[in-house]
């Protein structure tokens, strides 16, 4: 049975003692917690290293939410600087708004210094990471649920979202149910992650190919998502600046895929800058200094260096055998001349 509609949590906040635990900042640490966890083992199955993840994380995560934070100021000013906003609020993070395009953009500074710091491709860590984004995307959303914010427009539809009535717009009643968007966006994002998963192990993508393919399907689902929605936003030519933004982006990751497909079939060999150095090569794959022809060369030379050496030690066992031998060979030359004595 399809329930009538889809309540909204009754708080957003708990007090433990003095400290709120807010569900929004909750639900983006969960989702980063998942994420992180996602990426590891994907990274390792790709060749990497499980730390590294972690190290990336500690550069990519507070870039990303600075960067997703700078984003929802930008694209949705009025509550800062507009008539009565209060410039200061920016600042709140915990009340919600991080814009996903500003988290990924200063996310992916922060994790390409990880990666240099790191000595990883950084194209190879945002192919493990992409499907990572999109769960940890979808968990945030939660957050938008239990704050009562970013749901689309009025419907009539069975799964129609409830609204409490202080987080009401204005010129709506009480009782009026609105696409739950975070529900729409959160189902897509599971799906599409799915999708990209499917794809990686289907075709071995590399290159940074999985990573195009994610802001490709993300953007399909947000622009019509964003159509739905009705809160405060800026518009561009009758569009919000979001949807502007997911159509120009999504144009943008088909090109780049469509080019990258051509120049790289096939997933790079190594996920580090050098592979060389990779202290988990496998020593048959000739990648380590001391394998294939140059190993057994050196292992060669370790051995004559040895005999060598073992000779040089015991020079006077060296000499007795010498003179055994010797002894030997002249006892076997007398032998025909005792024979010949013999039979004479």
């Amino acid at each position: 049975m399809v329930p009538a509609s889809i309540p909204s949590p009754p708080q957003h906040t708990w007090h433990i003692g003095i400290f709120p635990l807010r569900a929004y900042a909750l639900a983006i640490l969960v989702g980063i917690a998942v994420a992180v966890w996602i990426t590891t083992k994907r990274w390792v199955a790709r060749g990497g290293v499980a730390d590294d993840v972690l190290e990336i994380s500690f550069w990519a995560v507070p870039f990303g939410i600075v960067g997703g934070r700078i984003y929802h100021v930008i694209s949705s000013p009025d509550a800062y600087f507009g008539p009565g906003g209060d410039p200061v609020r920016a600042l709140y993070v915990w009340e919600g708004g991080l814009g996903i395009w500003g988290a990924v953009a200063l996310g992916a500074l922060g994790a390409w210094i990880g990666c240099r710091r790191m000595g990883v491709r950084f194209t190879s860590f945002a192919d493990a990471v992409a499907p990572a984004l999109l769960v940890a995307q979808a968990i945030g959303r939660l957050g938008n649920w239990f704050n009562q914010e970013l749901f689309g427009s009025p419907t009539t539809l069975p799964w129609g979202l409830e609204i409490a009535p202080q987080y009401l717009p204005e010129g709506y009643d009480v009782g009026t149910l609105f696409h739950p968007t975070f529900l729409y966006e959160l189902l897509w994002n599971l799906a599409m992650a799915g999708v990209l998963v499917y794809l990686d192990r289907r075709f071995k993508l590399g290159h940074g190919r999985v990573f195009w393919a994610y802001v490709l399907l993300y953007t399909l689902g947000r622009v019509w998502i964003e159509m739905l929605r009705i809160d405060t936003a800026e518009h561009v030519l009758g569009l919000r600046l979001n949807v502007w933004t997911s159509i120009l982006l999504g144009l943008a990751a088909l090109v780049v895929s469509v080019l990258l497909a051509r120049r790289f079939p096939e997933r790079e060999p190594s996920v580090r800058l050098r592979p060389e150095l990779d202290p988990d090569a496998d020593p048959g794959s000739g990648s380590g200094p001391e394998t294939g022809s140059e190993g057994k060369a050196t292992v060669t030379s370790e051995v004559g260096e040895t005999s060598s050496g073992s000779a040089g030690d015991e020079p006077e066992d060296k000499a007795a055998g010498d003179a055994a031998e010797q002894d030997e060979k002249t006892a076997r030359a007398a032998e025909p001349d005792k024979g010949a004595d013999a039979r004479t």
